[in-house]
C-alpha cells in the first residue's frame, strides 16, 4: 500500500514534537518533520523482517498507522527508532541484592537505562533491616531506605535521554522489618524526590487487615520472624500517607504472581515507574497505545459507533509492531537483551478512552461506561492473543515458555501505560481516564490567550442550544468542568465528565473493569476530591483489592506538597485528622519557655536566610522567627512577617491560614512579595518534615511544571503538566 496520509497535528502537538521528539543536529537546530520522524520510525521497525518485499510493505503500513495517529508507540521509541542510541523500551526492572557491589552494579545499570530514555523500578526487599549486623565488616546495615537516596541521588545526576530526569519505583514488601519507614520515606517531600513508592501487599497481610489482627516481619538475610505489627495500624498509615501527598501506592504482589507465566525464572518482586508493567529481574516493556477515538464511525444521523472491523486490524498491525520491536531494541547492558528477547514481553494498551464514552454519549460513571470498557478490552485481547498466537506458530513461541498456557508469541500482551504526551500529541484523552478538564487554554496571533472548550462540547452545546459566550468562564470558574452548571441539561452534564466529578468507587471499579482483559496491569489515578477522607481511601484500597486490581494509586485533590502556594484563594481547606488540634481564636497562649523547632534554608541573592518554626508541647506551630541573610534589603520587613505570624499563632490561629496570608500578601504584591512566598514556601516544607532534619538543605519542592509553570495535576500514577493560562501543556511528566 502506497500514498500520503494527511498528518493532523495540533498546534500544542507539534511544539510538544519540536521540543522533545524531533530529530535534531549538533546544534540543537531541529532536523526532521513529522512526516520524516514517522518514517524513521517505520523504517527501523520493520527493518528486523527478513524478507525484503514484507519490510517494505510492514514499513508502509507502520507508517500510515502512526502518521493517522491511530496508534503511537511509547516515548523512547519514537525518540530513538532509527537513531543511533536505538533504546526503544519505556520501563525497566532491577534486582537489587544484599551486598555493595550487588548494589552498586545495580546504580551504574540505572544510570545506563536512564541515559537512553528509561525509567527504572526496584524492589529493595531483598535488603536487610537497618541496625542488622554485617558479617563481612562487623558494622551495621543502614536499610532500605539509605540506599534509595544513593539511587535518587545518580538519578540526580543524570538527565534521562536528554529531556527529562529519570523516574523511579521503590517497593518494599509489607513484611520488611523496615516498612514503616519506608512508609513515611516521602513525607518529607524534599528527600527521594525521584522516586514514587509502593508498598509490597500480601494476602496475608490483607486477610490481618479484614480480621483486625497482627501480622509477622520477616528479616529478608535470614528468613527470621523479626517481631509483628497491628496490620490495622499500617494499613491506616499507608492511607493516612496517601492520602496526605499522594504516596506510598499499593502493589498487590501476590495477586500479580498468579499471573506469572514464568515462575521457574522468577518471582515478581518491583513494577516500573508508574505500577503499570508489573516485571520481573532485567525485564522491560515495549509500549504502544490506540487511539479509540480514530477508531469511531458515525451514521447519517450524526450518531457514533465502535469501528470493530478497524479495531481488529488495529489490533493486529500494533502485536505485530510491538514485536518487532523487541527485535529493533538496543539494550545498554547485556542482562536486558538475553532477559527481554526470552520474554519478549509487549504492552499494547489504549488511549482516548474517555473520549470515546463522549461520542457514544455514555457517562463515564455509569453501568454503560464499565460495560464498554469491558467490550472494548475483551476484542483487543481476543484479537492480541490470536495475533501473538499466529506469530507463534510461524516463528516459535517466546524462549522462555514454560507450557502454561497456550503458545504465543509474547509472554504479555496487553496493559495501559501512562500516555502523557502521546496522547497530547495524538490530541485525545490519556489512557483509560476520565478528562482532566473540558476546557483549555490557547495561544493567539497577539500574544493574548483564550479559553477554548472541547470540540465536540462545543458542537454539542451548540447544536442542542445550551451554548452562549458565557458558557466557558462559567466552565473555567468550576474547575473545568460542566457538572453543576444549571444552562448545560444534566444529559450532558453526565457525559461530560472530568477526573474530579467521578466519585473514588467509580474510578477504581473502571480500572477493576479494565483488569479483567489485561495481563500487565493498569495505570490509573483514583482521583479524589479535597474533602475526602482517610476512610475513602482505605475503601478504594479494599475494593481494588476484591476486584483483582494489581496496584492502586490514589490522589486527593490539593495534597501534594501540602499545596502551599494555593491556600488562601477562599476555598475551605481540610485539616490532617491524625495531627490537627482544635484553636480557640481569642485565648493567647502562654509564652513558650522551651520548644522544639525547626530551621529551613532558604537560598537568595543576599545569601542563606533562615526560618524556624517551633511547636509547643502539644505539637503546636507556636512561634515563627526569620533570621535573613546579612545583605538583605528587607531585613526589618522579613523579621516582622515572623513576629506578627507568632502573634496570630499563640492567639489560636491555624497555621494554614497564617500561610495563606503570607500567600496572599505575596500575591497582591506581585514580585515585591518575594519574602512572604518564601517564608510561607519554607514553613509548608517544615510541616511535610517528619524528623526535622531539613535544617542545612536547600528548598526542593515543585508545586507547579518545571519546565513551563503550568499546572501540575496527578493522572496515571504520574504528575504531569497540564498547562495552564498561556497555553497548552508543554509535555512535561515525572514519569
Amino acid at each position: 500500500m502506497s500514498g500520503n496520509v494527511e498528518i493532523m497535528l495540533s498546534e500544542n502537538a507539534l511544539k510538544v514534537l519540536e521540543k522533545r521528539y524531533f530529530a535534531k543536529d549538533e546544534m540543537g537546530v531541529v532536523r526532521e518533520n513529522s512526516e520524516e520522524m514517522f518514517r524513521r520510525i517505520a523504517n527501523a521497525i520493520a527493518s528486523v523482517n527478513p524478507q525484503p518485499s514484507e519490510r517494505e510493505f510492514l514499513a508502509e503500513e507502520y507508517y500510515r498507522f502512526m502518521a493517522g495517529l491511530d496508534f503511537l508507540p511509547n516515548s523512547p521509541t519514537i525518540m530513538n527508532a532509527g537513531r543511533p542510541l536505538g533504546q526503544l523500551s519505556a520501563c525497566f526492572v532491577l534486582p537489587i541484592g544484599d551486598s555493595m557491589p550487588e548494589i552498586f552494579d545495580t546504580v551504574k545499570a540505572t544510570a545506563l537505562i536512564h541515559q537512553t530514555g528509561g525509567g527504572t523500578g526496584f524492589s529493595f526487599s531483598r535488603l536487610r533491616p537497618k541496625g542488622a549486623v554485617v558479617r563481612s565488616t562487623g558494622g551495621q546495615a543502614s536499610g532500605p531506605v539509605s540506599f534509595m537516596k544513593v539511587i535518587n541521588a545518580s538519578t540526580d545526576a543524570i538527565k534521562q535521554g536528554g529531556t527529562r530526569r529519570g523516574a523511579n519505583m521503590g517497593i518494599l514488601r509489607v513484611d520488611h522489618p523496615d516498612i514503616l519507614e519506608f512508609i513515611d520515606c516521602k513525607m518529607d517531600l524534599t528527600q527521594v524526590t525521584n522516586f514514587n513508592i509502593s508498598v509490597a501487599i500480601t494476602d496475608v497481610f490483607m486477610k490481618a487487615v479484614k480480621e483486625n489482627t497482627d501480622y509477622d516481619l520477616i528479616s529478608p538475610n535470614n528468613g527470621e520472624v523479626a517481631g509483628s505489627l497491628s496490620a490495622r495500624m499500617v494499613f491506616d498509615r499507608i492511607a493516612h500517607n496517601a492520602w496526605a501527598n499522594g504516596e506510598p501506592g499499593l502493589f498487590f504482589i501476590d495477586t500479580a504472581n498468579r499471573a506469572n507465566p514464568t515462575p521457574s525464572k522468577w518471582t515478581y518482586e518491583a513494577t516500573n515507574p508508574c505500577g503499570e508493567q508489573v516485571l520481573g529481574p532485567y525485564e522491560s516493556c515495549n509500549l504502544g497505545s490506540i487511539n479509540l477515538e480514530k477508531h469511531l464511525v458515525r451514521n447519517t444521523k450524526g450518531q457514533y459507533s465502535v469501528d470493530w472491523e478497524k479495531l481488529t486490524h488495529s489490533v493486529y498491525l500494533a502485536v505485530r509492531f510491538l514485536d518487532n520491536v523487541v527485535d529493533a531494541n538496543r539494550f545498554p547492558i547485556p542482562e536486558l537483551e538475553e532477559v527481554n528477547k526470552g520474554t519478549r514481553r509487549i504492552g499494547l494498551g489504549i488511549m482516548g478512552f474517555a473520549r470515546l464514552l463522549m461520542y457514544l454519549e455514555i457517562p463515564y460513571d455509569s453501568e454503560e461506561g464499565l460495560e464498554m470498557a469491558e467490550s472494548i478490552m475483551s476484542h483487543i485481547q481476543e484479537v492480541a492473543e490470536r495475533t501473538s498466537q499466529e506469530l507463534a506458530a510461524t516463528q516459535g513461541p517466546f524462549p522462555y515458555f514454560e507450557g502454561i498456557g497456550t503458545k504465543k508469541r509474547n509472554s504479555h500482551l496487553l496493559t495501559i501505560a501512562p500516555t502523557g504526551t502521546i496522547s497530547m500529541i495524538a490530541d485525545t484523552s490519556s489512557g483509560c481516564e476520565p478528562e482532566f478538564s473540558i476546557i483549555w487554554y490557547k495561544n493567539v496571533m497577539d500574544g493574548t490567550h483564550l479559553p477554548y472548550t472541547l470540540d465536540y462540547f462545543t458542537e454539542v452545546a451548540q447544536r442542542e442550544g445550551f451554548w452562549s459566550e458565557e458558557l466557558p468562564s462559567l466552565i473555567v470558574k468550576n474547575h473545568g468542568s460542566c457538572r453543576g452548571i444549571p444552562q448545560v441539561p444534566e444529559k450532558w452534564q453526565m457525559v461530560f465528565a472530568t477526573a474530579h466529578d467521578i466519585s473514588a468507587p467509580w474510578h477504581v471499579r473502571m480500572q477493576g473493569a479494565f483488569q479483567k482483559y489485561i495481563d500487565a496491569a493498569v495505570s490509573k489515578t483514583i482521583n479524589m476530591s479535597q474533602e475526602a477522607t482517610i476512610e475513602d481511601v482505605e475503601k478504594s484500597y479494599l475494593l481494588a483489592y476484591d476486584l483483582g486490581c494489581k496496584g492502586i494509586t490514589v490522589y486527593r485533590d490539593g495534597s501534594r506538597s501540602n499545596q502551599v502556594l494555593n491556600l488562601g484563594t477562599g476555598s475551605e481547606k481540610v485539616s490532617d485528622p491524625l495531627t490537627s488540634k482544635d484553636l480557640k481564636w481569642g485565648n493567647r497562649r502562654v509564652p513558650l519557655d522551651t520548644s522544639r523547632g525547626v530551621r529551613a534554608k532558604i537560598k537568595g541573592k543576599s545569601g542563606k536566610s533562615y526560618v524556624h518554626l517551633y511547636f509547643d508541647a502539644d505539637g503546636r506551630p507556636a512561634e515563627i522567627f526569620v533570621t535573613p541573610a546579612a545583605d538583605h534589603r528587607e531585613r526589618e520587613s522579613a523579621i516582622l512577617f515572623g513576629r506578627l505570624g507568632s502573634m496570630a499563632l499563640q492567639y489560636g490561629a491555624p497555621i494554614e491560614e497564617v500561610i495563606g496570608q503570607f500567600i496572599k500578601s505575596h500575591e497582591e504584591a506581585g514580585t515585591l512579595g518575594s519574602d512572604p512566598y518564601a517564608i510561607a514556601k519554607a514553613i509548608g516544607t517544615i510541616l511535610s518534615s517528619q524528623d526535622g532534619e531539613i535544617a542545612e538543605k536547600g528548598l526542593a519542592i515543585e508545586v507547579a511544571c518545571p519546565t513551563c509553570g503550568g499546572k501540575v495535576a496527578f493522572m496515571e500514577g504520574c504528575l504531569k503538566c497540564m498547562g495552564g493560562e498561556k497555553g497548552g501543556s508543554c509535555g512535561w511528566s515525572q514519569c
